[in-house]
């Protein structure tokens, strides 16, 4: 049984009209696989441990408000009712394909690539404001989402963020000290590669990478690097014989 590629509302841009990586691309790389279990020598994250995260991110926050920096997956699939959201910068960061994984969207026979902010540059995402009446319950979910073992709870940061409204702290996912063992710098053509092959119970790489480029061209955001990738992710699959 092969999943099928979600459709994805496309607007009439140039760029995306130039996308290389189609939805017919994307759905070579869809297929059902089964659990297994937790990231080879991670621990998942305790009930305990998660309340304790929850507790900390919300007397860091200063005030009654949360804005979450989201730059991939939480652009297009936050998971909780926004109260509001503003596109914001994050300079002195970058998104990369940096976080290799063999769980999620890959196996351990398959790995794949998950983004990661790297420090350096500048990152154009979104910035989203938990609702204040459903603020703990909805951080909670937002941590069990984002944080799921305990070796990564110093990936949750705070980072100023530049908006057309002036400078918000936001909390962020997966910012990547510069000397970690959790990310490094990954060649495009090794991320390609990577992407290309990998999926799992949440479904595959490429179609993170689709759906993230997508997104970030509907909203008139250009990421270079990623831009590059999906080239050279689409050039991979256009390259593997078909099945069927």
């Amino acid at each position: 049984m092969v999943r099928k590629m979600p459709q994805t509302s496309i607007a009439s841009t140039s760029r995306l009209r130039s996308l290389q990586l189609t939805p017919d691309l994307v759905s070579r790389t869809l297929r059902v696989v089964e659990e297994e279990g937790p990231e080879p020598n991670w621990t998942p994250i305790s009930s305990p441990q998660l309340d304790a995260l929850v507790n900390r991110v919300e007397e860091e926050a200063r005030d009654d408000e949360i804005w979450v920096f989201a730059y991939g997956s939480l652009m297009w699939n936050p998971g909780f009712e926004i109260a509001d959201s503003e596109q914001a910068v994050a300079f002195g960061w970058h998104r990369a394909f940096s976080l290799r994984i063999e769980r999620l969207r890959a196996t351990s026979d398959t790995p794949g690539l998950m983004l990661a902010l790297q420090p350096g540059g500048s990152c154009s995402g979104l910035i989203l404001k938990l609702p204040c009446a459903t603020k703990t319950q909805d951080l909670r979910k937002l941590l069990a989402r984002e944080i799921r073992y305990a070796e990564v709870c110093d990936m949750v940061k705070w980072v100023s963020v530049k908006t057309s409204s002036g400078t918000r702290r936001a909390l962020t996912f997966w910012a990547s000290p510069r000397q970690s063992q959790l990310t490094q710098k990954i060649p495009l053509d090794e991320a390609a590669a990577l992407i290309s092959q990998a999926c799992g119970p949440a479904g595959s790489c490429a179609e993170y990478l689709y759906r993230t480029v997508v997104d970030l061209a509907e909203r008139k955001i250009f990421d270079r690097n990623l831009w590059q990738l999906q080239k050279l992710v689409a050039a991979k699959l256009q390259a593997l014989p078909q099945v069927g």
